[in-house]
């Protein structure tokens, strides 16, 4: 009876092990030095949705920390985020990934064992916030004009897109971090486009092909030769949005309300900014030059936020996901229209052509538009 039991007691541990087996999974250890107390993040960078919290850890004075998920069949990416900082990570196996970092300069300064992915994602990473850090510079530099500006920084991109190409995605089509170079984004413009670059379209077009090869089933593969197919349609021309409206359609309101979503599903009301004096915006982040107008605005609401500025940005893209992809990082509300140009609201406001802005007072109403505004920065002082 002895022997029966211990046998038994053998077959539930091979079939637990076995059943073990079964649900591979992948591992994100690590330690973050300072961190003590700090809740850390795991974020899956999903399509269309954002990132999304699955799984976090209150860390200790030592900092470590052990994620494990069920393997994926394709590569997807997720990100390490305490507070404002994170660390982007690509996962296509049941690997094993170790990060280290410190706290105060968790973003950039962690290292990478275990995936050479991930560590080439690190330096894209770094190579872009070099960018990023020239493009403020240069937009901040007032011995220059705006045309001027525009046109610098236009040149640094092109640059960093001939560096990336060569550097990173030639060769190296199937690799997650050519993926992931192709939607990377200075400010909220994405930095390939290539609904406006037919250069940009053959690379990505490229790097759609070898994922359709090697990952068929995959929704990322799906989502690329999506994109591919719709700058077919278009043939990749850049355009400027204009609207045909009959003036005599007009309504002048003073302050009309409008209510759309944000990037959360959350309807977000223009009036219930009233306290506050707003600069409301109509855009198309698929239009030229939204990266350096984004970066203008980001200047604007740094410097006057605090002291009462807010910003609504109302989207009219056709595409919800470039909308969502734009505006993720924006610290001011962001919304979506979805009826797109065809929008009422166009109509009311007398919108004739994309972008175009408002100023709103603190008792919400409608002081000045764009053509009536010559110097923006001074008409927002003289109303805080």
């Amino acid at each position: 009876m002895h022997k029966y039991h211990k046998l038994l007691i053998i077959l539930i541990a091979l079939a637990f092990l076995g059943g073990c087996k079964q649900r591979d999974t992948f591992c994100i250890e690590g330690n973050i030095i300072g961190a003590d107390s700090c809740m850390l993040y795991l974020e899956h960078l999903t399509l269309g949705e954002g990132s999304v919290a699955i799984d976090s850890v209150r860390l200790k004075e030592d900092g470590a920390f052990c994620f494990r998920k069920e393997a994926v069949d394709a590569p997807e990416f997720y990100r390490l985020r305490i507070g404002r900082q994170g660390i982007n990570l690509a996962i296509d196996s049941t690997e094993t990934v170790k990060v280290t970092a410190d706290m105060k300069n968790m973003s950039f300064g962690y290292g990478i064992e275990g995936s050479g992915t991930c560590d080439t994602i690190r330096l894209l990473c770094l190579k872009l916030a070099d960018l990023e850090q020239e493009a403020r510079r240069v937009s901040a530099d007032r011995n220059y004009t705006l045309q001027e500006r525009d046109s610098m920084i236009e040149e640094l991109v092109t640059q960093y897109k001939t560096e990336v190409k060569l550097g990173f995605i030639q060769n190296h089509y199937a690799a997650a971090y050519s993926y992931y170079a192709c939607f990377q984004t200075l400010g909220t413009s994405l930095i390939f486009n290539p609904m406006q670059d037919k250069s940009d379209m053959t690379w990505m077009h490229a790097v759609a092909n070898a994922w359709n090869e090697k990952y068929p089933s995959s929704q990322r593969t799906e989502n690329l030769c999506n994109i591919i197919q719709e700058c077919r349609r278009r043939q990749a021309k850049p355009r400027e949005i204009v609207l045909d409206i009959d003036g005599d359609k007009v309504r002048e309101l003073g302050i009309i309300d409008m209510t759309f979503p944000d990037i959360n599903g959350h309807e977000r009301a223009l009036s219930s900014l009233r306290g506050q004096v707003v600069l409301l915006d109509f855009t198309a982040f698929s239009m030229e030059k939204s990266t350096e107008r984004t970066l203008l605005l980001r200047e604007l609401y740094d410097k006057y936020h605090d002291k009462g500025l807010e910003i609504y940005q109302v989207s009219f893209d056709e595409s919800v996901h470039l909308w969502k992809q734009r505006c993720e990082a924006l610290p001011w509300m962001s919304v979506y229209c979805e009826e797109g140009l065809e929008s009422d609201m166009l109509q009311l406001y007398d919108v004739r052509h994309l972008p175009c802005y408002f100023l709103i007072d603190r008792n919400c109403d409608l002081q000045a538009r764009q053509e009536d505004i010559p110097n923006l920065e001074k008409a927002i002082e003289e109303l805080l």
